[in-house]
């Protein structure tokens, strides 16, 4: 080996050595900080897993409260999940359970308190509490829970309350909005047409497919 490639590789090596004592405890910080994010990573996944478990086991035993009859109970139950999914499927069986029940203002209570954490579940929660707040004689609130409605369940729901409210011109637009956002072949449609007849509206003639 020549004298000069040997004094570049001692050079090298010094430099590495150098290099080390500058970066060293950097170096070790970073593989410190990348195991301990690594850990946290599969620890917040266990802890999510197990809090899913747990919100699981809850909505169970919220669903054999209800049907033992013991609702207060499961009301306690679902009082103590946090706003989820299972939350709100909780919230729509025990108000289902509390109307059988006669208890119509226990369930505008549950429902009430739904926050809509899941899209889907939430519009019927909202559809839901709509329609018992119509039959409890508020239908002002129901409006304002309704105020965006745009799909047919919904804009059908608002109708309804603009009808109690004898709102006729109000109610006849949310009726036929509603039915142009059905199929025409929907089985609801005969009942929404009418309530659309019955507030002096005509329902559309539907289009025929060439």
């Amino acid at each position: 080996m020549a004298i000069d490639e040997l004094l570049d590789e001692r050079e090298q090596g010094e430099r590495v050595k150098a290099w080390l004592r500058d970066n060293g405890l950097g170096l070790v910080g970073g593989v410190v900080v990348g195991a301990a994010l690594f850990g946290g990573y599969h620890y917040w996944q266990d802890r999510a897993h197990a809090a899913a478990v747990a919100q699981h086991a809850a909505y169970q035993s919220t669903l054999l409260d209800i049907r033992s009859g013991d609702l207060d109970k499961a009301s306690q139950t679902l009082a103590g999940l946090p706003d989820s999914a299972y939350s709100e499927l909780g919230a729509l069986q025990l108000a289902k359970a509390q109307v059988e029940k006669g208890d119509r203002d226990a369930a505008i209570a549950t429902l009430e308190v739904a926050d809509g954490a899941q899209p889907g579940v939430a519009a019927v929660v909202q559809q839901r509490l709509a329609r018992l707040l119509i039959d409890a004689g508020r239908g002002e609130d129901a409006l304002k829970l309704l105020a965006g409605a745009s799909d047919a369940v919904s804009l059908e729901a608002r109708g309804d309350a603009h009808f109690a409210l004898h709102q006729t011109e109000q109610a006849r637009a949310d009726y036929a909005q509603a039915l142009r956002e059905l199929d025409s072949a929907a089985p609801q449609r005969g009942l929404l047409e009418l309530k659309l007849s019955e507030v002096g509206g005509t329902p559309d003639e539907p289009e025929v497919e060439s």
